[in-house]
């Protein structure tokens, strides 16, 4: 991986802590993992930071646009949330968040209005992460831009604690663990 020299200032934030930093212009990162539109990158003292997909352009990559899932024909359709939540990755592995079973709850009601309310329920690998905040609002904020969602609530919890089997098969698979 060959290192890459940032094009303009960039807000970062550090893995695992979830300290918010700012990177000049010419410093040099070494990208790491890109999925889900964000970057991992490795910065100086081979800290991990994660630059949001917003950036990418600090990176000299375009800023990608959020592939929009097709509303279904029958309206909403919860699977549109799951799908959708699919593009939020842990920043440490290689895994989105739906595979990595860290979502341990999604529902939807519909309000008054006609909308849906999205209640998610998602746990961190590790207690303590700080990253929690920054994976919370990246799957609401993903969340809210789908067809008939009005409101989205995503709330972390830690009972029962995240283990290794909740992971896919196919999550198990990609890290090698089986």
């Amino acid at each position: 991986m060959q290192p890459i020299e940032l094009t303009r200032d960039c807000a970062v934030t550090l893995i695992p802590g979830g300290e918010r930093l700012q990177l000049g212009r010419g410093e040099q990162v070494v990208v790491t993992q890109a999925l889900g539109g964000s970057f991992t990158v490795q910065i100086s003292r081979g800290r991990l930071a994660r630059i949001a997909a917003a950036d990418a352009d600090a990176l000299g990559r375009d800023v990608q646009q959020q592939e929009q899932p097709q509303a279904s024909s029958g309206g909403f359709d919860i699977q549109q949330v799951l799908d959708i939540l699919r593009t939020v990755y842990d920043p440490e592995i290689p895994v989105n968040v739906v595979d990595l079973g860290l979502i341990y709850q999604c529902e939807s009601r519909l309000l008054a209005d006609g909308g849906q309310r999205v209640e998610i329920k998602m746990s961190m690998t590790a207690p303590g992460c700080g990253m929690g905040d920054v994976l919370k609002e990246e799957a609401r904020t993903k969340v809210q831009t789908l067809p008939g969602v009005s409101e989205v609530e995503v709330e972390i919890v830690w009972d029962p604690p995240w283990d290794q089997s909740r992971m896919s098969e196919a999550a198990r698979l990609q890290l090698g663990l089986f």
